[in-house]
């Protein structure tokens, strides 16, 4: 599992300047219980960069998702949203209010080596998601 600080060392051995504002979306990032959206992570550090775009966030997420330490995860037409632990695990989503909660099951580990036997397809990757509702949305009556 990366940490923050892996991550800072993986930027600096790739020569690729560590600014403030690259510094604050990863400790951000890093530090999330939830799987924020872009626009998440910029209300949320916009007060310490009066000057920063959102167009800033979206670009470093991007270097974050091409170097492999931060995860995309898209969900239709709804923004996609950023985990920064890339181990394999799965998701719980919340169908009332969008919460995303990790999980793992290690039981689910060869689905890919069964899909490329049973498909003949060269499996690169999979995910699982789940749906219901989570604790907070119960609690609520929401349901």
């Amino acid at each position: 599992m990366t940490t923050f600080d892996d991550a800072l060392n993986h930027l600096r051995e790739e020569n690729i300047r560590i600014t403030p504002q690259r510094i604050a979306i990863l400790e951000f990032l890093a530090n999330a219980k939830t799987h924020p959206t872009a626009e998440d992570i910029y209300r949320a550090i916009a007060v310490k960069f009066p000057g920063m775009s959102v167009a800033t966030v979206y670009n470093n997420l991007r270097l974050f998702t091409e170097i492999g330490f931060v995860k995309e995860m898209n969900y239709g037409d709804a923004s996609s949203r950023f985990d920064f632990h890339t181990d394999p695990h799965y998701h719980a989503i919340c169908k009332q209010c969008g919460k995303i909660a990790d999980f793992h099951y290690p039981g689910l580990e060869d689905v890919e080596m069964a899909a490329q036997q049973l498909t003949g397809y060269t499996i690169s990757s999979h995910r699982l998601e789940v749906y219901g509702v989570c604790p907070d949305c119960q609690k609520g009556g929401n349901n």
